[in-house]
């Protein structure tokens, strides 16, 4: 996997699928990667050679610590 990219309050992870997968399975793969670690399609082009460029996002998780009741 490619390294992610940070925008505004989004993180970016552009991949790359070669020309031999199939639709079925770069969907599959896809679907992996949004149920496991919470990514979400963002844009898919598709080129003559069939090679398919990915780019997935997901919200970037701001995580502070709990509130502690006094």
């Amino acid at each position: 996997m490619s390294e992610s990219q940070i925008e505004g309050d989004w993180e970016y992870l552009p991949l790359r699928l070669p020309p031999g997968v199939s639709r079925l399975t770069a969907a599959t793969q896809l679907a992996i990667q949004a149920e496991f670690n919470g990514w979400e399609l963002s844009r898919v082009r598709l080129y003559a050679d069939g090679t398919r460029k990915v780019l997935l996002r997901r919200k970037i998780r701001k995580a502070g610590l709990p509130k502690v009741a006094l």
